[in-house]
């Protein structure tokens, strides 16, 4: 007769993660849209790029990326001597979906005299058809080092290349890609909840969409906005951008009140990444488990996308991931 075999649950599926993390010598990396409990057992907890750097950083033998796949990717492409694990190859982007390699190679083709600045939201294969990879948090500091006369492709967020173009009155030709999250917020519904917190100010992530950005306080990166959350004066802030940070500013601020700016049905659950919530605390056991599964890229491929990735670091360096969490 077979013995039935039951995975962990509750406080024993975390002291079994724990166990498997010292035993496959692995470093955990939770993304701030992933759920509280996968950002509380994480060993850092960021932005993507940031995520990755560090993770490279050390002497683990196993990086486990609670994220999505571009994220895992860009950890591989960093780290391409380490194991990378993705609790869920499913866990992709809308961004990235919306700009499939081809494509883009043929948008590239059409217009030679451009270089492509592209959002570090992209596949591997658009990485390494790419001049330079941007990240929210360095576009602003790369584009001010490109001569006004160099004409630019950016994409795939024609959310973040529009609210680039304005600030520096650039005409970059945008590949038509959004964030379906960022996409969702109302502005209608924003303006009750500015009324209902009259003097609140709003921190909006630039994947927003115009009618967003206009009402923002702060734009920025998700740590910019973690940040701008730790130094604004008030004691209210409206949070435009997936609610999971909140977990962050709460445990950090907690006499400060936060507060998700809602979606069309006036509600901030259609802005929770569908993505990102196939992550789970039972699948991040089973993939450091089974080292399953993981991110395996053609080292001719990681090598032409690291090229983008290296261009933005030699750039601006110094704007990736400010804030980050690293776990004490």
């Amino acid at each position: 007769m077979s013995v039935e075999t039951r995975n962990p649950t509750g406080t024993d599926l975390r002291a079994e993660i724990d166990r498997l993390r010292k035993e496959r010598n692995a470093v955990i990396l939770a993304h701030y849209y992933q759920k509280p409990e996968l950002q509380d057992l994480a060993d850092f907890v960021g932005d993507s790029l940031e995520l990755s750097k560090k993770a490279a950083d050390t002497d683990a033998d196993v990086i486990a990326f609670c994220g999505v796949k571009f994220m895992a990717d860009t950890a591989k492409i960093l780290s391409p001597d380490k194991i990378v694990v993705l609790p869920d190859m499913d866990a992709g982007c809308s961004l990235e979906d919306s700009c499939p390699p081809q494509k883009f190679k043929a948008f590239r083709e059409a217009h030679p005299d451009h270089i492509a600045l592209t959002y570090i939201n992209c596949s591997t294969e658009v990485k390494a058809l790419s001049d330079i990879i941007v990240t929210s948090s360095s576009a602003e500091t790369i584009i001010s080092q490109i001569p006004e006369d160099q004409p630019i492709i950016f994409g795939p967020d024609r959310h973040l290349g529009g609210y680039l173009n304005r600030k520096f009155d650039r005409d970059m030709l945008l590949w038509p890609g959004v964030c379906i999250v960022h996409e969702a917020f109302s502005e209608k519904e924003l303006m009750k909840l500015k009324a209902q917190y009259p003097g609140a100010p709003v921190a909006a992530h630039p994947e927003c969409p115009p009618t967003i950005i206009d009402h923002a306080d702060h734009v920025g990166s998700t740590s910019s906005i973690l940040q701008f959350a730790k130094t604004f004066p008030g004691d209210t802030l409206i949070v435009a951008t997936e609610p999971h940070i909140i977990h962050q500013m709460e445990k950090a601020l907690p006499n400060k009140t936060f507060i998700g700016a809602p979606g069309a049905d006036g509600n901030c659950n259609c802005n929770i990444c569908p993505y990102m919530a196939l992550n789970t605390m039972e699948k991040l056991y089973a993939c450091l488990r089974d080292l399953e599964p993981r991110i395996e890229i053609e080292e001719g491929l990681r090598l032409k996308a690291k090229q983008s990735l290296d261009r933005m670091l030699e750039m601006a360096s110094g704007t990736i991931g400010e804030g980050d969490l690293g776990r004490v």
